[in-house]
């Protein structure tokens, strides 16, 4: 067993042993409601007071207010309705009251959100002004001055959780004081909770929401600062707890715990300090560059919190990197949400100004105060383990030749194709309907393995083939001469089953024939298999490639064995053929779970495990066999290959697995839709599976 490296802690962290402990004696020793006045409540009023006192005194409330509240977003909720309601009955008394609801363009989801719910069912129908950035991320100064008398309430932030940035919260208070704007100001400060010195009663702002679980209290806990004289409506209204302030009986587990982290915040002897923190980023920061080249940091660092990295890099997805550090058990984030398939811009990094590329594809790093020297040593190993794993796989350049791969290999497994047969001996390979998103990929593919490219073929006349073969460069002869299709006029012929002679190019052992199919040759498919004395028998063909659906014009020249490759696979089914079978199971009969895969691996000791992740993930996992089996790596993208052997031998059980259960999904459904029996997908992948690892 390996132990994670978590690395996400803008987005979450564990829970400080001390905080355990603290909610521990509030759930079995100091149980009571401290809203009782006998004995067994008063203790439990204790931890309550305490608590605030402590976060009090660390926090500078001053004569300001300070509830516990559920966290962050409640908080925001409170702070946006209040100033709402103030600004409601401030117009009503006929007082100016400002048009603009203005929030920072890189703020959390849910400023812009509550103000736009409170303000649409209090009616005030004010503006929402987004403010912009600057492109190191800080709030632009110049555009709050030109807003600033029309504003009625401002929203900024203390740090950003994506890039860390710190705000200038004194240059934003200098321009409401200059402007002299009666705005409500609420400064969210989540991520600044231990990491900044806060000294709320001596600023301007007039509410602070905190959340507990950004350090190292468990979720459900936060606080709401509001300044003194500052117009507050509750939230929840009902039995007058937090001095009527936040109805409900208190969560005093979590106020324990918040509490406890609270005390060893002002004590000072748990956390790392800045510049110890600062010298973690760096050595991570140099193990990122070293491990991954043309890697940018989205995140000024004289400018950001000591804690957090925000990265892209060229040529790579947030998706892959991702996983490829999921692999390595080094958890991170995206720097935005994802989809299954690929990450969307980060709007924070989009307001910064940045390309797509690096908005797309960012990744964030971020540890909390309490890292220590051994987990960032760990984590710099891993991230050199990371970054061998991409290099071999060719997704990151490498002064190495890669190790040459044979066999068919499919890019883009949503909605459209391209596939490259790929031939180690030569070092050749043939390209198939390229698509324009893949160039990149497959210019680095070839020129990583050192391919020459022998032909560059389309399905469909003029499909647009010359980004790529300007990307190729010397990889790709440009001498010889090709019809629309991309077809060579150099190809030599072959005998197919019904007797036609086409034209054919050999790749090593193999040869790739074309077919005419459709009417007036306007569509063409390609046929791949092992020619005998220049005859390409039925039973030789193992894979078709077509355009649309093509079983006619195939039928006598290709065996039911033989796959069929679409070039566009809108469900992602990665191939079929001419006897291929609806889905007949439902998914929970292909599924395996962890405490049922042990017994079925027992009674079926011929079985395979076989490994659907990317080559990179598979190269960078940490983890050791299962019950002395060692996964097999078939990625996706070389499913057709593998299937076309498995379906041509005595079928053994299959069962796949992946990070989530996903994509082994699809592979069982996959090889069931082509007639193998017995392919099953582990249930909830290897995240699911934590305690009994499988890919070596």
């Amino acid at each position: 067993m390996t132990t994670e490296i978590y690395l996400d802690s803008n987005a979450t962290s564990v829970v400080l042993p001390a905080a355990i402990a603290a909610a521990a004696d509030a759930m079995g020793q100091r149980y009571g409601n401290p809203s009782s006045t006998h004995a067994t409540g008063l203790q439990a009023k204790v931890i309550l007071d305490d608590a605030r006192a402590c976060a009090t005194r660390l926090l500078g409330v001053g004569s300001g207010r300070l509830m516990f509240n559920s966290g962050a977003t409640e908080g925001i909720q409170t702070s946006v309705l209040s100033a709402l309601v103030a600004l409601r009955e401030r117009k009503n008394a006929g007082a100016a009251i400002g048009s603009l609801l203005v929030y920072g363009a890189t703020e959390h989801k849910a400023v812009p959100e509550s103000l736009a719910h409170w303000n649409r069912l209090l009616g005030l129908n004010l503006a929402l002004h987004k403010l912009p950035v600057n492109p190191d991320g800080t709030h632009h100064l110049n555009a709050l001055r030109d807003v600033a008398g029309d504003a009625a309430m401002v929203c900024t932030m203390a740090a950003n959780n994506e890039t860390g940035v710190i705000s200038d919260l004194s240059g934003i208070e200098a321009v409401l004081a200059a402007s002299g704007s009666k705005a409500y100001w609420m400064v969210d400060c989540v991520q600044g909770l231990g990491k900044l010195k806060l000294d709320l009663s001596s600023t301007r702002i007039d509410y602070a929401p905190f959340s507990g679980h950004k350090l190292y209290a468990p979720k459900g806990i936060g606080m709401l600062y509001v300044r003194a004289g500052t117009p507050f409506t509750p939230l929840i209204m009902g039995g007058g707890q937090e001095g009527g302030q936040r109805s409900g009986t208190e969560n005093m587990a979590g106020i324990a715990a918040l509490g406890a982290v609270l005390a060893a915040l002002e004590r000072g002897d748990t956390f790392r300090t800045s510049a110890e923190l600062c010298s973690f980023r760096a050595r991570l920061a140099d193990s990122l560059r070293a491990a991954l080249p043309g890697i940018v940091f989205n995140n000024p660092f004289d400018k950001a919190l000591p804690t957090t990295l925000n990265f892209s890099v060229p040529g790579l997805s947030s998706r892959e990197l991702m996983d490829v550090f999921d692999a390595a058990e080094v958890r991170v984030s995206a720097g935005s949400a994802c989809s299954s398939s690929k990450a969307a811009p980060s709007y924070v990094l989009d307001a910064m100004g940045l390309p797509l590329w690096r908005s797309a594809g960012a990744i964030r790093m971020s540890f909390g105060p309490l890292a220590d020297e051994a987990t960032i040593a760990a984590a710099c190993a891993r991230i050199e383990r990371c970054g061998a794993a991409l290099r071999a796989s060719c997704l990151i350049p490498s002064e190495r030749t890669a190790v040459p791969h044979d066999g068919l290999l499919q890019l883009g497994v949503e909605g459209a194709c391209s596939w490259m047969m790929l031939d180690a001996a030569s070092r050749s390979c043939i390209v198939i309907d390229p698509l324009p998103d893949h160039t990149a990929r497959i210019e680095s593919y070839v020129r990583c393995q050192n391919y020459q490219v022998q032909a560059i073929v389309s399905t469909l006349p003029n499909a647009g083939r010359g980004m790529l073969i300007d990307a190729l460069g010397r990889h790709f002869n440009r001498n010889t001469d090709a019809d629309q299709y991309g077809w060579p006029q150099t190809a030599t012929a072959v005998t197919l089953e019904d007797g036609a002679t086409v034209g054919a190019i050999r790749l090593g052992a193999h040869v790739l024939a074309c077919v005419p199919c459709g009417a007036g040759d306007e569509l063409r498919a390609y046929l791949l298999g092992d020619t005998q004395d220049n005859r390409l028998p039925a039973t030789a063909v193992r894979f078709a490639f077509s355009a649309r659906p093509a079983q006619q014009s195939l039928r006598t020249v290709s065996v039911e064995q033989t796959l069929l490759c679409p070039t566009r696979d809108e469900k992602n089914q990665f191939c079929t053929s001419m006897c291929a079978e609806p889905e007949a199971m439902q998914a929970a009969d292909l599924q395996l779970n962890s405490a049922t895969l042990d017994a079925f691996l027992q009674a079926h000791p011929d079985a395979r495990l076989v490994d659907v992740r990317e080559p990179y993930e598979f190269a960078a996992t940490m983890s050791s066999a299962f019950a002395g089996r060692v996964a097999q790596s078939v990625p996706l993208s070389r499913l057709a290959e593998y299937a076309s052997e498995w379906l041509r031998h005595e079928p053994t059980p299959l069962v796949f697995i992946c990070r989530s259960g996903n994509r082994s999904m699809k592979a069982a459904q996959c090889l069931r839709r082509l007639g193998h029996r017995q392919a099953y997908s582990l249930n909830g992948g290897l995240a699911l599976a934590s305690t009994m690892p499988l890919a070596a």
